[in-house]
């Protein structure tokens, strides 16, 4: 048989390459694990974490471990029954080898080894195997579950790069540990931008875990600087909502709960309301937090309208004549949690952000119709409490609708007339445009001299905007700053938003760097956070970084971003230079401001992202909200963690 050989203008069977192994995921990691960033790196931890939550959801493990090394290894480990350790008949290796070294190998796949689990795909500890320069795994086998020849013995197998190193080899135990599965990798650093974990990252998912995962214990220990956490949460999901609550005025005391099981699902739901004006529902598969939702949140959503509607119709709070609640009525002010375990979940990618079982929509409207519809029969006091919360929205919704007609006839787009002048770009392609989001008409204006017509549009705002934590949304659709980014970004908000319309890619917010500056930054960042949320969690939000200092010696100009950058590029220098610190943006000209905050090959942005959403909701509620208590509270427990502050 005759091979084919390629030519760099031909495209033959010599073009099509075959990865044996773990090639592909080395190749590729982003199929896998979605970014090489810090996003990557902690999912590499959270594969092994979820494997670990595998084993307590199915009862045999009460205690996860999560250790950052001074020698920057990670290690997780349970009290689990152990990876088994016997021959696999398939690959001819151990079972210990099979998981860590072939795709789509494990004990999920209908074996009997797990009713529920979150790890479906059998990549996870291949690929983590994958992407680390060097892995460990010690497995001590429960006897009763593996048999009792492994009784007292240690299983020691090395690997790097997804190749095994040694043997899976036994020892005797000497120190009485228990049974369990213990693994230790060291991330690639010629696959990831950096490989130092970060502690508040996994301290918060590690705290959702133990929410989700009643009657387990997780510990976070960091050897880099001695800092742990540990989460043991016996109420479970009903503690998670409290936990989101717990700085706000409810309206319903104890959360609703309820837990039922449902052709083989389990169905968890816990509600409570608060007088805010905010949706805070999370949802979760079999321990993953599914961010965009699924037949889940379809469920959920549809039993707590129809519910609330019938009730309020039998109690005649609604009268004849009048319109129902709509479901965004209805969910104003809510914090839920809805949970699911299922045999045979159906998750879209491997990221696993959406929940596909269309079933799961009727046996959750079910579980939470029966108990909603009891809870509200059984306290009539807090139900018209809900009730009318859900009618003073329906209010405020119609007169938004009304102030969203007056944006859409007066849009900036159409009619450029209104206060603010955005100078739009040139381009017609989101993905190369960008809109700059100003403090000031200075600035404004020198932002639209310095920047690159085609790609940048600049849109200047005159003084603070609206804090939208604490207006009715007619209120803050009648502020013309708002009115003014709405439109310009095209996408609209909260239930009405479409990523898809959105005009610009980056949108960056691009403030003084001094207190006002913040104080602004910090106001426009709660409204993308209640309004835009998609924005944040896609990365298409950004912070601009502009200079404090200009530093001139002769012909060189050097910028510093910071009192302590300054300090350091001037020690020991005989020749300090002039220096000219820069009050606001409105200061700098347009080719200063071109060089340092416009040009993409010299500036610095930095994106916004949300490490865990129940904790952002309820620091922007603290921070924004009406009650001042909590947020001097606030501000006096976390001051001390400002450091090197430069304003």
């Amino acid at each position: 048989m005759a091979i084919e050989q390629a030519s760099p203008s031909s495209y033959t069977a010599a073009n099509i390459q075959v990865l044996e192994g773990l090639e592909a995921v080395r190749r590729r990691p982003g199929m896998y694990i979605g970014t090489t960033d810090r996003s990557g790196l902690h999912h590499l931890v959270k594969e092994l974490v979820d494997n670990a939550v595998d084993e307590a959801m199915a009862g045999h493990c009460d205690r996860i471990d999560v250790v950052f090394r001074k020698d920057g290894w990670c290690t997780v480990s349970d009290n689990g029954r152990g990876i088994p350790v016997g021959v696999q008949k398939q690959t001819g290796k151990t079972a210990v080898e099979t998981v860590m070294t072939v795709l789509h190998a494990g004990g999920k796949f209908g074996g009997g080894g797990y009713k529920v689990s979150g790890g479906l795909h059998g990549v996870g500890a291949s690929v983590v195997n994958a992407l680390s320069e060097e892995m460990r795994v010690e497995v001590v086998p429960d006897a009763g579950a593996q048999g009792k020849r492994h009784a007292g013995k240690l299983y020691r197998q090395d690997y790097a790069r997804g190749e095994a190193l040694t043997k899976l080899a036994p020892t005797p135990l000497t120190n009485g540990r228990g049974s369990g599965t213990t693994v230790s990798f060291k991330p690639d650093a010629g696959i990831f931008d950096s490989t130092a974990f970060d502690f508040a990252v996994e301290a918060a998912r590690l705290r959702q875990y133990a929410y989700l995962t009643k009657g387990a214990w997780f510990h976070l220990f960091d050897e880099r600087d001695g800092r742990e956490a540990n989460y043991y949460f016996e109420g479970g999901i009903q503690s998670y909502v409290r936990h989101v609550n717990r700085e706000r005025a409810v309206l319903n005391h104890d959360p609703v709960y309820v837990e039922r099981e449902v052709e083989g699902n389990v169905i968890e739901c816990a509600i409570q309301y608060n007088d805010g004006f905010n949706e805070s529902v999370h949802t979760f598969a079999n321990g993953i937090n599914t961010i965009d939702g699924g037949a889940h949140l379809t469920g959920f959503r549809s039993a707590l309208t129809r519910v609330l509607n019938d009730y309020a119709r039998k109690a005649r709070v609604l009268k004849d004549g009048e319109a129902n609640l709509s479901g965004e009525d209805v969910r104003e002010g809510l914090v839920a949690v809805v949970s699911v375990k299922l045999p045979e979940p159906q998750f879209e990618g491997q990221t696993k952000t959406r929940l596909g079982n269309a079933e799961v929509a009727a046996h959750v409207q079910s579980a939470l119709g029966e108990a909603l519809t009891q809870y509200l029969e059984e306290n009539p006091s807090d139900a018209r409490r809900i009730i009318e919360k859900g009618m003073t929205a329906a209010r405020a919704r119609e007169a938004a609708r009304k102030a969203r007609d007056l944006v859409h006839r007066k849009s900036a787009l159409e009619s450029g007339n209104l206060p603010g002048k955005l100078a739009d770009c040139s381009s017609r392609n989101p993905e190369d445009s960008e809109i700059f989001i100003v403090e000031g008409d200075s600035a404004g204006g020198s932002a639209k001299q310095g920047r690159d017509r085609h790609t940048q549009a600049i849109l200047p705002l005159r003084g603070k905007i609206l804090n939208v934590e604490k207006a009715f949304p007619e209120k803050m659709l009648g502020h013309e700053a708002i009115r003014l980014i709405i439109s310009a970004l095209g996408t609209g908000i909260r239930d009405t938003f479409d990523i898809a319309k959105l005009r610009y890619h980056k949108v960056i917010i691009m403030t003084d760097a001094d207190v006002d500056g913040a104080h602004i930054r910090t106001l426009l960042l709660t409204f993308f956070f209640r309004n835009m949320v998609e924005l944040i969690e896609r990365g298409n939000l950004y912070i601009a970084q502009p200079p404090l200092y200009r530093l001139q010696q002769g012909r060189n100009t050097h910028y510093f971003f910071s009192d302590a950058e300054l300090r350091e590029f001037q020690r020991g220098k005989k020749q300090k230079g002039n220096v000219q610190r820069f009050k606001g943006l409105g200061e700098m000209n347009a080719d200063q401001l071109w060089e340092t905050t416009l040009q993409p090959d010299s500036r610095i942005l930095m994106r916004v992202n949300i490490q865990d959403a129940a904790d952002a909701d309820r620091i922007f509620s603290e921070l924004m909200g009406e009650d001042v208590s909590h947020r001097r509270r606030f501000i006096q427990t976390n001051a001390k963690n400002v450091q090197n502050l430069d304003v």
